[in-house]
């Protein structure tokens, strides 16, 4: 195989009709194509569609992987329930970026780093696409692990400020955690911008918050609500008004609430402050390593122990079984001589004669002195 490219869309808003269907068979007589998707692996050839052509008429959201290292998700998504200007906060060159699209918004994120191995596409843009729903309701941190994407890969100026940390950041829900994993961002960089953010988002209006808000609402903004709801033509009804609600009912001030206090960091700051934590990590790990490894040789200190002990008095018996397995002159049967002459070593310590054990020692290397691998094995095992 010379290479590997993984093109997946998804259509979540409506499903293709036949005719759009058909006329995305036209590019491949091998993709799976069904109402809501187009997925193709190519091997040899390459994609001969365009993806943003296909964004704008047909599909909701695309991922692309390559096996050189190229990773891409890209979501377009109802600008009424994403303010550009929130989004391009966020931009990083070649990580993050958006575009307009008529009354929608186009945010692609990128990852580029060569990898001697390489996952493969199948899975990864189900893990993924509930965020384009969060970012709906107004959710905004994989727009910050896609900033942090360029600060991962060394792309930002040392003194550039970070953009406002979204609450929540230090406790990863399991399509964010796809995300950091797909834009391969350093958890450390992760741990140091969570000491930054609320561990949970802000709590949204209570239900009387709500019913307040219902009941006060003008009776021509109910009536509008209820047909644009019942017409069942666009899918994001709720969530527009879900948004109102809360700016109304919090205000434009309270929108922002739950971002970073203690002001911005600097790029320099977040990369000096992550090496720390992988630090104090990596500390940590090493003594919880050291800790467990030392109760397993405890472990196998006493079962040895035990398993010795049980040898007490077949001594004869064992350096008879010695002789048999060193005569076979097969070297499997010479390390089971060698475990064998271990267990009389530590059998001879324990009472108390080891000048026996030496001799018998002597004795063996003298008789079998012509049998090279014997003697390696017995010489790494210092016997």
């Amino acid at each position: 195989m010379s290479e590997y490219q993984y093109y997946e869309f998804q259509a979540v808003d409506h499903r293709l009709t036949q005719k759009q269907m058909d006329e995305l068979r036209d590019y491949s007589s091998r993709a799976e194509i069904t109402p809501t998707s187009f997925v193709n692996v190519y091997n040899w050839g390459s994609f001969k569609g365009n993806v943003d052509k296909w964004m704008e008429k047909y599909f909701d959201a695309f991922l692309y992987v390559a096996n050189w290292g190229t990773r891409r998700l890209i979501f377009r998504i109802p600008k009424r329930l994403l303010n550009p200007d929130t989004v391009a906060g966020y931009h990083a060159d070649e990580t993050l970026w958006s575009r307009m699209d008529g009354d929608h918004l186009v945010l692609s994120f990128d990852s580029n780093e060569e990898e001697p191995g390489w996952e493969e596409g199948e899975g990864w843009l189900d893990s993924l696409i509930p965020l384009r729903s969060d970012l709906m309701n107004g959710d905004h941190r994989c727009l910050y692990l896609g900033w942090l994407s360029a600060v991962h890969r060394g792309m930002l100026a040392d003194d550039d400020l970070d953009p406002p940390v979204p609450p929540g950041l230090s406790s990863l829900s399991e399509p964010l955690e796809s995300l950091a994993k797909f834009l391969r961002i350093d958890p450390d960089l992760i741990a140091t911008v969570s000491e930054k953010s609320g561990e949970k988002l802000p709590h949204g209006p209570s239900k009387d918050d709500l019913a307040t808000w219902v009941a006060n609402l003008p009776s021509k903004d109910k009536d509008s609500f209820l047909m644009r709801l019942l017409d069942g033509d666009d899918p994001h009804v709720a969530a527009e008004f879900r948004q109102r609600a809360l700016f109304e009912i919090r205000g434009a001030a309270d929108s922002a609430s739950g971002l970073q206090s203690g002001g911005r960091r600097s790029v320099g700051e977040l990369v000096a402050r992550a090496e720390v934590i992988s630090k104090e990590r990596k500390k940590r790990e090493a003594e919880k390593k050291a800790k467990e490894e030392a109760r397993l040789e405890k472990i196998r200190t006493e079962n040895h122990k035990r398993h010795v002990e049980s040898l007490f008095g077949k001594e004869a018996a064992l350096w008879t079984e010695v002789d048999n397995l060193i005569a076979t002159k097969q070297q499997k049967r010479y390390d089971e001589a060698v475990s064998i002459l271990i267990d009389l070593r530590d059998l001879a310590r324990m009472q108390g004669k080891t000048t026996e054990f030496a001799n018998r020692m002597n004795a063996l290397h003298c008789e079998h002195d012509r049998k090279p691998s014997l003697r390696n094995r017995l010489h790494k095992a210092n016997l």
